[in-house]
């Protein structure tokens, strides 16, 4: 079969990789791709869905996966599907429930799916009067697609009306930030919890922890993810089966009330309070950074399995008992203002250590691999333990060098307290 693959990523290099195992596939073509993908590029952007779908029926494209959010808001799966092409991903109205922070938030207070509290501001006047009667912590959210920089986490009164002027008058994240949603701040453990659907049937992916945050323990500002490993030891097995009851089965439900079919990637990211797991977000489609670790576990033939499901069969999937865990290098100035163009070094040294390398913004000029955005690198690695898996993957890291080269050194580091290792 002809597969296409949407999107510039890591998560999309881990995509292409894990499919390339499959024998029914027999070509790759990624749009846009990076220097990593073992694959052919197609020089189309990723939010063109009319450029590709074009590109899908000329080609003879048999199967297409999506990777990031903006083009499946956009509307990809309607394109892609009125042309009788075959594409997994949700439609977009369901991509509604990542697109807009408010649709999904008077979404889950409708159908009783426990989050945090919040109300929603279009005037940011209002908005900072709220914060002043509110107090702190409280947390900020652009309504739109902001990379996954759109929330901020505010601990004083005065951060959260600068993060209020930062979306809503200074409009840094564009119209993402026209409107506004200011929830109350949870404690507890993150959480991302993933399942293939088709309408109400679901098929859980491994367990993940994702860090957001730019630097060691979880401080500075928001970032599209830094890392993630997995499984999540957080979500022990009572946790999983109220995450499933409660916020899985409960939403496939609702949407369904709705009208909506929902197929696709859907990813909860929750936090684990004292209360019970409560959904801080929904997004339509695989994680990036938890893409990486959650593909290296899928034992077998994934692909098979995907057009399976695809095709409403049952399956099940059998996973790696060993954890997996990845690494995000960026560039100097991310997330705001990376610097790009920077010459990447020891990739070859790096890969001797046993890590499998994703590359997420990467290209290649005058025969020199280059920085080429924020996120650069993925250092991926499997080990019969946390502990294991993150010494092998900072092994390789030392010999990773790029100019203004940063990454987190502490992936990994609350499953390893929380296991005792």
């Amino acid at each position: 079969m002809k597969v296409l693959v949407v999107g510039n990523g890591g998560r999309e290099h881990a995509i292409a990789w894990k499919i390339s195992q499959s024998p029914l596939v027999k070509e790759i073509f990624i749009a846009r791709g990076n220097a990593g993908v073992d694959a052919k590029t197609v020089d189309i952007n990723p939010t063109d869905v009319k450029a590709l779908a074009d590109f899908a029926q000329k080609e003879g494209i048999d199967f297409t996966i999506v990777g990031p959010e903006a083009p499946l808001a956009k509307g990809i799966v309607d394109e892609f599907e009125k042309r009788g092409l075959k594409i997994f991903g949700p439609s977009q109205k369901a991509s509604l429930l990542e697109a807009s922070k408010v649709f999904a938030k008077e979404f889950m207070l409708k159908h009783g799916i426990p989050t945090a509290n919040f109300e929603v501001f279009e005037d940011p006047d209002k908005a900072k009067r709220f914060i002043k009667d509110f107090g702190a912590p409280v947390v900020v959210k652009a309504d739109g697609l902001a990379g996954g920089k759109g929330a901020i986490v505010c601990k004083t009164e005065q951060s959260a009306i600068e993060a209020v002027d930062f979306l809503m008058v200074r409009k840094a994240l564009g119209k993402a930030g026209e409107r506004i949603v200011i929830e109350e701040f949870l404690e507890g453990e993150e959480g991302s919890y993933i399942v293939m659907v088709n309408g109400e049937e679901y098929v859980p992916l491994p367990t993940s922890q994702d860090h957001k945050r730019l630097l060691d323990g979880d401080r500075g500002p928001n970032t599209g993810g830094m890392g993630a490993y997995s499984p999540n030891p957080f979500i022990n097995e009572k946790t999983e089966q109220e995450i499933r009851k409660n916020i899985i089965e409960k939403t496939l439900r609702a949407l369904a009330e709705e009208g909506i079919y929902y197929r696709g990637f859907l990813y909860a990211g929750l936090m684990l309070t004292s209360e019970g797991p409560k959904v801080l977000e929904f997004n339509v489609r695989l994680g990036d950074p938890e893409a990486q670790p959650l593909l290296m576990r899928i034992k077998g033939d994934f692909f098979e399995k995907l057009l399976n499901f695809y095709e409403g069969r049952r399956i099940e999937l059998e996973l790696d008992d060993r954890w997996a865990l990845c690494v995000v290098l960026a560039s100097k100035g991310y997330p705001d203002n990376p610097e790009i163009g920077k010459e990447i070094k020891g990739l070859d040294e790096a890969k001797k250590e046993g890590v499998v390398v994703f590359h997420c913004g990467t290209k290649v000029e005058n025969g020199k691999l280059l920085t080429a955005g924020g996120r650069v690198l993925n250092v991926c690695a499997w080990g019969k333990d946390i502990k294991e898996a993150k010494s092998i993957a900072y092994r390789a890291i030392e010999k990773i060098n790029f100019e203004g080269m940063q990454y987190r050194k502490d992936i990994g580091d609350k499953a390893i307290k929380l296991l005792g290792l």
